[in-house]
């Protein structure tokens, strides 16, 4: 699932993610595949993006890195990428993950699989599935006549990209595929200049700086509440937990280091434990090395820190090893 963090100062922005590559064999089981994937990515001289969820796609029946694809996207867009602004590059980007990603069909065949499944434990289908950003909402009535709430859904990419304009304005968006193109920043809106947001397992940052994270909303008295005073209300008042950082006033280099700490904090957090009470079992998907890049008006596109190939070399002295007796 990785990690993958933004974040936006009067200074310039950051950019930062790790490298594990997690995915689920032919078992179901949980699988780590690798500490050194790429999913930090340079895509013109004002402008990068960062990768998380689903590791692999398939192509022709052969499965390919998510990194080959964003290779691939800067390869075959090179010169309009160049002439392109950050949502201009968020909107295309979106365009060629949806037709890469084959999620429709997949989302069907989720739908159908827990269709059988109601129909199975003799329970009915109330109305009929909504579908809304790649998930498939419904309601079920049980044999006690108890309606409960339902959603499917399929594992989604998101893709964080942000940069400078050709005009030194500067902006972020999350893409997320399936779902819609959200803009985080953007510095001709008063108070969404700067700030930091953060994509894929996001549950162990969100804790510790905005006092909370999404599965908050299954709780029974946070569902209550919601019913009462509506969620945009509801979530106004957890914003209270937030801690108060001022991201404008924010170096460059702290902004590194909060970035590189959040990150390293999750996969600390990932090593100790193995999900939440209320939902045990969980992917240790964030870990390897921090790729950070940093992006400034003036000097674009810039690599802080970046994995590069190589080869580790153990030299053995035979001199100290005991010579074989007869």
């Amino acid at each position: 699932m990785s990690l993958a963090i933004n974040v936006t100062t009067s200074s310039g922005i950051v950019l930062a993610a790790d490298s594990r590559q997690s995915y689920r064999n032919l078992k179901g089981m949980a699988r780590i595949g690798s500490d050194n994937a790429l999913k930090l990515f340079q895509l013109n001289k004002r402008i990068g993006c960062a990768v998380t969820g689903i590791a692999f796609l398939a192509e022709e029946e052969a499965l390919r890195n998510i990194s080959s694809f964003i290779a691939e996207f800067r390869r075959t867009r090179k010169q309009e990428i160049e002439r392109m602004n950050v949502k201009e590059i968020a909107d295309e980007i979106k365009e060629f993950f949806d037709n890469k990603y084959n999620w429709r069909d997949s989302l069907e065949k989720a739908k159908e699989s827990v269709r059988r499944d109601i129909e199975s434990r003799g329970f009915e289908l109330v109305g009929d599935f909504e579908e809304q950003n790649g998930i498939f909402r419904f309601r079920v009535r049980e044999k006690d006549e108890q309606e409960k709430q339902g959603a499917v859904g399929v594992d989604k990419i998101a893709i964080l990209v942000a940069g400078f304009n050709h005009d030194g304005t500067h902006e972020a968006y999350g893409v997320n595929i399936p779902g819609e193109v959200e803009l985080r920043r953007n510095s001709k809106e008063k108070g969404k200049e700067y700030g930091a947001f953060w994509i894929g397992q996001t549950d162990v940052t969100s804790r510790i700086i905005l006092g909370w994270d999404s599965r908050m909303f299954n709780l029974p008295f946070i569902q209550e509440g919601t019913q009462k005073f509506g969620e945009e209300e509801t979530r106004k008042q957890l914003g209270g937990l937030e801690y108060q950082i001022n991201w404008g006033t924010m170096t460059l280099q702290d902004a590194v280091d909060f970035a590189t700490l959040a990150i390293q904090t999750t996969e600390a957090i990932q090593r100790f434990s193995d999900g939440i009470q209320m939902n045990p079992g969980d992917i240790p998907g964030v870990g390897g090395v921090v790729d950070v890049a940093v992006i400034t008006q003036d000097k674009g596109f810039i690599w802080i820190k970046k994995k590069n190939l190589s080869v580790e070399r153990k030299e053995v002295d035979l001199d100290t090893f005991p010579k074989l007796q007869d």
